[in-house]
């Protein structure tokens, strides 16, 4: 999957069943290696954030490498809490 990041910010971010998670923000990147580590989702009012990892502005804090499929919305594996 080839991206840019600016065609990403704003997509909506979901589970594989379906549940809205919220949108991205932005992207937390390894400095050394360039790689992207974490993507920042400000979530959704029905998501229950205690069930993810958080960041200190309240965004959740998910794996890049769980990115699965990137088109309208952008679908998450494994976030399950």
């Amino acid at each position: 999957m080839r991206k840019f990041i600016t065609e990403l910010k704003g997509k909506t971010v979901m589970t594989n069943d379906g549940q809205i998670l919220g949108m991205i923000e932005n992207f937390l990147i390894n400095t050394s290696s360039g790689d992207i580590q974490n993507v920042l989702v400000v979530p959704a009012e029905e998501v229950e954030t205690r069930l993810y990892k958080t960041d200190p502005q309240g965004r959740l804090v998910l794996p890049f490498s769980e990115m699965r499929a990137v088109r309208d919305v952008v679908v998450m594996a494994g976030t399950n809490a």
